[in-house]
């Protein structure tokens, strides 16, 4: 980072710090420190005189991305109640700050992952089995808003990207017939959104929660880690107590399908964020293991196992 961009986020931290004054539970503060990792929101650890707190800071640009700050922290509360994530402190709704209690764990690498599936399904179960989420998430929907957007503002958009627009009505339609019932999801399970308390694992940020199937959640930790093919089937038996081709095809398919969506994230990320990260070539990189599976043998056959039930 050059000297001009330390002076940026200098700035930055300056003026997220007189927002988060605002906060009645951040009178007595003692130090602010800026976490790094987060690629949508700035996020500080916090202490005070008697706790310590994570203050998330977003800006405007989070509804482009159609992200609901008030559903966030809805289902930000529903997840602690369920015992899957961080307390509550506060929120303000409108001024794109909330706080939730500071928890004394390792963030995961995306290489802890697949040492830990047994332990993530039990903490995926915890969570899917809590209140329910405010809000539906369904990333085929997602997807098209997505696009939409990319094209009306001109965005960038990967070369063959709309080539696949068959495969994806193929697997919608698939899908369709056999759906799961709707649960409780974080729906962007990253290895960074995973800390490990030791005797319990945390699953923290719900700016993308919402009801979703089951499916998608493991789809999604698979995808995410960029975990062996193998993985995926360790993970739906320890998460459903056994291992059947229907069920890890749908989670193949929802990994397959959030890797499409979420390239465009990354097109509408690369154009309107003020975070100093290499958006496209993040979503390139999910976008190039997205062909590989559209072009791939197993596509066929994923319909049809999924399609069987």
């Amino acid at each position: 980072m050059g000297a001009d961009s330390e002076q940026v986020a200098a700035d930055q931290v300056a003026a997220d710090r007189v927002r988060m004054a605002r906060l009645e539970c951040l009178r007595d503060v003692v130090d602010v420190s800026p976490l790094h990792g987060g690629i949508t929101n700035r996020n500080y650890r916090v202490r005070t005189a008697d706790s310590e707190m994570v203050v998330r800071v977003s800006d405007e640009g989070s509804s482009v991305l159609n992200i609901d700050r008030h559903l966030e922290f809805l289902n930000t509360v529903a997840a602690a109640e369920a015992g899957a994530g961080p307390e509550v402190v506060e929120y303000r709704q409108g001024e794109g700050l909330l706080v939730v209690q500071w928890v004394q764990a390792r963030t995961f690498e995306p290489s802890d992952v697949g040492r830990n599936l047994p332990r993530i399904a039990q903490a995926l179960q915890v969570l899917h089995a809590g209140p329910a989420f405010a809000g539906r998430f369904d990333m085929f929907a997602v997807q098209e808003r997505y696009l939409s957007l990319v094209r009306e503002r001109g965005f960038r958009v990967p070369d063959r990207y709309e080539e696949f627009a068959p495969q994806v009505a193929a697997m919608r339609a698939a899908m369709a017939k056999w759906p799961e019932d709707l649960v409780p999801c974080n729906n962007d399970l990253l290895a960074g959104n995973i800390l490990d308390a030791g005797d319990r694992l945390w699953l923290i940020d719900y700016e993308y929660s919402g009801q979703n199937e089951p499916s998608f959640e493991l789809g999604n930790v698979w995808s995410e880690a960029s975990l062996p093919g193998q993985a995926l089937p360790e993970l739906v038996g320890a998460y459903w107590g056994e291992v059947t081709a229907a069920k890890v095809a749908r989670a193949r398919l929802w990994a397959l399908m959030s890797k499409y969506g979420w390239t465009l994230w990354a097109s509408i990320q690369d154009a309107i964020s003020p975070l100093e990260f290499d958006y496209w070539s993040w979503g390139m990189e999910k976008y190039e293991r997205a062909c590989e599976e559209f072009d791939g043998p197993d596509f066929p056959r994923l319909l049809t196992d999924v399609a069987g039930h």
